[in-house]
């Protein structure tokens, strides 16, 4: 590495569907941490190739956010976009996802793994060729009858998590910021069992 002063590079993708329709639903939390941590940090997404993109500078790291405008199932096209034009290494890359699996408000950060049935995971791991990304996956739980699973997922938030959406929300920016800072491993530790 020559001694060039060039700041670490970050990607952050936040998972979501464009459209007025889906900004509020389970399915968007990517795009929702996303703007909550742009609004945090006082900076604004521009439309640019296949995202919404926006960038901040915290302690000496270059960190790109991005919000795929290719609604969820093509994810991957942006994310691998973004990540050789930016030339940023895979491992210093996040994929904050909505996760069924885990009860509304639990966040997991892991280093890789398979998507899980996640459309924009599996469009992500096809396009990479690989499942060894890191993801945070934001719980959403899975109280849903039976054969009901896209209607919840696909819909909004109840009352009573809109509320407590915010405590969530600010937990998994502190999350997606100790990634960029401390790396995937510290994170995970630090983080992951404080639930």
């Amino acid at each position: 590495m020559s001694k060039t002063h060039q700041p670490m590079k970050y990607l952050i993708a936040g998972l979501g569907n464009i459209g007025p329709e889906y900004e509020l639903t389970r399915h968007n939390i990517g795009f929702l941490v996303l703007d909550r941590l742009a609004d945090n940090y006082r900076i604004d997404f521009g439309t640019e190739r296949l995202a919404e993109k926006a960038e901040l500078q915290h302690k000496g790291k270059q960190i790109h956010l991005i919000k795929p405008n290719t609604y969820m199932n093509l994810s991957g096209k942006a994310v691998a976009y973004w990540l050789q034009y930016l030339k940023i290494p895979k491992e210093n890359m996040l994929v904050v996802v909505d996760e069924i699996a885990l009860p509304f408000g639990s966040l997991r950060m892991r280093t890789k793994g398979s998507a899980a049935g996640h459309n924009g995971l599996k469009n992500i791991e096809q396009t990479l060729g690989s499942q060894e990304y890191a993801r945070l996956r934001f719980g959403i739980g899975s109280e849903f009858a039976k054969g009901q699973q896209v209607e919840h997922v696909l819909g909004n938030f109840t009352a009573q998590e809109f509320q407590q959406l915010p405590l969530h929300m600010d937990k998994a920016i502190e999350m997606i910021v100790s990634f960029c800072t401390i790396g995937a491993e510290r994170t995970m530790n630090f983080f992951n069992n404080k639930q």
